[in-house]
């Protein structure tokens, strides 16, 4: 019998690039029979390499600390997602500020200790509304909500989260670090580690390759 094997997938949900990985990482499990992936939380810190900025609804900036390069680079971080977003038929609207994750990651982690069905289905409401702008991911009352929505019992998140939770999230992101991570999507299989969708192929490659 072949020794199963684990792809781990390092997300953060206020980065576009993490929700466009979400559906082809799944695919992985559904490729190859064996296979099974590790959702971890890594929650960037956008500010330290991006700047930050606050936007109106119609995307008139009402402040900012990012200098002309990281405008550049954002704009083209949001075209470029957006391409993509198009051609599978989902919505990426640009964030009106940088949002703080670490309640959404509790989340996850929380819905992941229910099963793979509730894990999956939280991942699968929390992007597709937070990049609609219909969610709020710092509201807790919002978080458990979603989490009963995707089947998990919802009952103590809130405590959970602001204690226990919040710790969890913190001790995986140092942990990812000491693993060399700095940004998602990242997925680590067989001690190797890839950063970004476009090394999809080649752990599609590694999969394939005979134990």
């Amino acid at each position: 019998m072949a020794t199963p094997r684990t792809v781990t997938v390092y997300i953060d949900f206020k980065s576009p690039y993490a929700y466009l990985a979400k559906d082809p990482a799944y695919q992985l499990v559904r490729d190859f029979p064996g296979v099974r992936l590790d959702w971890l939380p890594y929650v960037l810190d956008i500010p330290k390499f991006l700047g930050s900025a606050k936007v109106d609804s119609q995307g008139n900036v009402l402040e900012a600390e990012r200098n002309d390069h990281q405008w550049r680079r954002v704009r083209y971080l949001y075209m470029d997602c957006r391409r993509e977003a198009r051609k599978r038929g989902l919505t990426i609207r640009g964030p009106q500020k940088i949002w703080e994750s670490t309640l959404a990651a509790g989340g996850m982690l929380y819905a992941k200790r229910q099963g793979t069905d509730a894990l999956r289905r939280y991942q699968d409401i929390v992007f597709e509304r937070f990049w609609k702008r219909e969610l709020d991911i710092e509201d807790p009352a919002v978080i458990a909500a979603v989490l009963a929505e995707a089947g998990a019992d919802a009952a103590g998140f809130g405590a959970w989260a602001e204690g226990e939770g919040r710790s969890e999230v913190g001790r995986i992101s140092r942990e990812a670090e000491d693993r060399g991570v700095f940004g998602v999507p990242s997925f680590l299989i067989d001690g190797e580690l890839f950063w970004g969708n476009e090394h999809l192929p080649a752990i599609r490659e590694m999969l394939s390759a005979p134990a």
